[in-house]
């Protein structure tokens, strides 16, 4: 008898003591912290990065995007977001972002040549059709890369010399046809007092999708995707060093500042549009404001 109770309690080790005893509540051991959540650039115009495990699928105000090889996935913030937006992802994790509100101002700018605004000449027109079908092309293409997530740096050691955000209203006449002119638009760059040869680098790694000498708005032009559907575009270049194909380190020389294509003096325009990876057309892509990415962390 002493011998198969011994032989029992010696089969019970390990095993035997796991089991809860009659009438006794059994333990739930807590579910382990989410690793899912997003910050960013809290701001109108700004970006939320979400991060978790490749593969997650994240929704941010609607949008949907689906985390990269990083685990991460990026959202273009509109101008006019709503201040508070929710977001949540497929493995039930969710919470809200307080989204800070922009303030731009209202300019006027009288005396200008309307030329520089609107394309009115013949001979003006095409080139402006040609180059619309270049940008269009352009930005139809998606490579991979970091996005912002490794953060931006200055394209050029200058100070800036007009923000992203206010709305101008021009007031002129045209020097080609001798018509007066009015029209209003939003500045949708960040205006650097660049002046002519000053050196352009990349502020993030990507690849080149558009280099051209001659746009007729913009000029000397790159258009350099970071990945994550951020496209930087560089403006007014008087020299481009670079080709459609590049890819290009963080601080890698692009191109020379200049006072090229429909501009009121030497400076560089970059402007940086956040375009969904996941959409099936681009009518729902934007502009973002760069020096909201300049405040991201910097990383290798």
């Amino acid at each position: 008898m002493m011998r198969d109770i011994l032989l029992m309690v010696v089969m019970c080790t390990g095993t035997c003591l796991s089991a809860p005893m009659a009438g006794a509540e059994t333990a739930i051991a807590p579910s382990p912290p989410t690793q899912e959540h997003c910050d960013g650039a809290l701001k109108q115009g700004g970006l939320v990065i979400c991060h978790g495990i490749p593969g997650t699928v994240f929704t941010v105000a609607g949008r949907k995007l689906t985390a990269d090889a990083s685990g991460s996935a990026q959202f273009g913030l509109a101008t006019d977001a709503p201040s508070v937006i929710g977001w949540s992802s497929d493995t039930g994790a969710f919470g809200d972002l307080v989204i800070e509100k922009r303030h731009d101002d209202f300019r006027t700018i009288e005396g200008f040549d309307c030329d520089k605004v609107d394309a009115r000449s013949e001979e003006q027109k095409a080139h402006a059709g040609r180059s619309w079908v270049k940008k269009r092309d352009a930005f139809a293409t998606f490579n991979d890369g970091p996005g912002a997530l490794t953060g931006f740096i200055k394209p050029a050691d200058v100070p800036a010399s007009s923000p992203f955000g206010p709305t101008r209203k021009y007031i002129g006449v045209s020097k080609v046809t001798g018509e007066p002119c009015e029209s209003v638009s939003v500045h949708r760059g960040y205006d650097m007092a660049a002046p002519v040869g000053t050196p352009i680098v990349a502020p993030a790694e990507g690849t080149v999708i558009l280099a051209d000498p001659d746009l007729y708005y913009e000029g000397g032009a790159i258009f350099l995707d970071h990945g994550h559907g951020l496209v930087s575009v560089f403006m007014h270049l008087s020299e481009v060093d670079v080709k459609a194909g590049d890819t290009v380190a963080r601080g890698d020389l692009l191109a020379k500042s200049g006072n090229t294509g429909r501009t009121t003096g030497p400076h560089l325009h970059w402007a940086v549009k956040w375009r969904n990876p996941e959409a099936s057309n681009r009518s729902g892509d934007f502009y973002i404001d760069p020096a909201l990415l300049l405040k991201l962390p910097v990383t290798d």
